[in-house]
């Protein structure tokens, strides 16, 4: 090992990333570990950040900041992946529906709740908007060792739309779903414009070094089967195919959050790479239904908070459960703000010492996609 810029433990040159051979089947000897939301407001160094500026987008759209917060819990951690500091809803923002964030109550959005709402969307120019993201991408590739993946990503349009139809978050989003059934029309212009704009945010950061995408339907558990095929499943699989259709080297991580049963039928229309589970996904059960496909996952987040003997033997349940496939160690969903840093610091530690069972002679090519 050697130590790289402001003091990263990097892996010499060449070598191989972990997610990436995860991602492509490749039996390795030890659990890739990264973990949703690694960077923010748990750690001290991103509160000092954060309390100099004066808004969460400024944070988003300032390419220096972005990139300072997404390297913050890879110097501190060693994590096997960096995922780009950004929010899913700058593509909502880009399109003329602006967002604001208010402490404490999260994003302030106005409300597209009509046709004619939907009608002043501006998708053009996109790309030009998000130029500050774009930025931030290329100043992480050039500051990350090879062996760090940089994971790019964005809000699936189910999710993404949620929020805008909604104004705000919700726990249930009862005036997205009540759009979506009253004028299926219009809510559907809304996710097709949202599906091609979600093309375009994810193409630009490949092209700006992004080795990895993740797209993230976090409000996917809230439909019922046929609302999830079509504004959810069908959305993602035009997504995943056009950039495959590009870029078929980039691997693509779905999290379809609360999908649950749904998840095989999602797996057999949409060709991910692979596939985050959700905290309440039995990883077992999954891993039996999906043995070749690369499954991430899927600690609790209260267990992490909760630290200790009790993480460590969950850890090691879930490692053991996901073992005989290719996989990499996750949480089920974010970090959660009050979470001790050590405690992290634990886990990721823990996670590098285990070591994987060898393949058996041929398991490469089995488990290759």
């Amino acid at each position: 090992m050697v130590k790289g810029m402001a003091g990263m433990t990097q892996t010499e040159p060449g070598s191989p990333s972990l997610v990436l051979s995860a991602l492509r089947g490749q039996p390795l000897t030890r659990p890739p570990v990264w973990l949703m939301r690694q960077a923010g407001r748990y750690l001290a160094e991103y509160r000092a950040l954060r309390a100099r500026v004066p808004s969460f987008l400024d944070l988003c759209y300032t390419p220096e900041l972005a990139v300072e917060i997404t390297l913050q819990p890879v110097r501190r951690f060693g994590m096997d992946a960096a995922i780009l500091f950004s929010d899913i809803l700058v593509v909502a923002d880009a399109l003329a529906c602006p967002v604001r964030f208010v402490e404490g109550a999260g994003p302030k959005l106005e409300p597209v709740r009509s046709a004619a709402a939907c009608a002043r969307l501006q998708p053009a120019g996109l790309p030009e908007r998000l130029a500050p993201v774009y930025t931030a991408v290329r100043a992480l590739r050039r500051e990350l060792p090879a062996a760090t993946a940089l994971i790019g990503f964005a809000g699936a349009p189910w999710t993404v739309a949620a929020y805008m139809v909604e104004g705000e978050g919700s726990k249930e989003f009862y005036a997205a779903r009540a759009f979506a059934r009253r004028d299926p029309a219009a809510f559907g212009g809304l996710i097709d414009l949202l599906t091609a704009a979600t093309i375009e945010h994810l193409r630009a950061q490949i092209e700006a070094g992004a080795d990895v995408l993740q797209l993230f339907d976090s409000w996917a558990g809230i439909l019922p089967e046929s609302e999830f095929r079509r504004w959810c499943q069908e959305p993602a699989a035009r997504i995943v195919r056009a950039l495959k259709d590009e870029h078929p080297e980039v691997p693509i991580i779905a999290f379809a959050r609360g999908a649950g049963l749904h998840l095989p039928g999602f797996v057999e229309a949409v060709p991910v790479d692979g596939l985050s589970l959700d905290t309440a996904v039995p990883v077992a059960r999954l891993r039996q239904l999906l043995p070749e496909l690369c499954l991430q996952g899927n600690l609790d987040p209260v267990a992490l908070l909760a630290g200790g003997a009790g993480m460590i033997e969950e850890t090691e349940r879930i490692v053991a459960a996901l073992a005989s496939g290719p996989f990499i160690f996750n949480l089920g969903h974010g970090v959660l703000p009050e979470t001790d840093p050590e405690a992290v610091a634990a886990l990721v530690a823990h996670v590098k010492a285990l070591r994987l069972p060898a393949a058996p002679d041929g398991d490469a090519d089995r488990r290759a996609r």
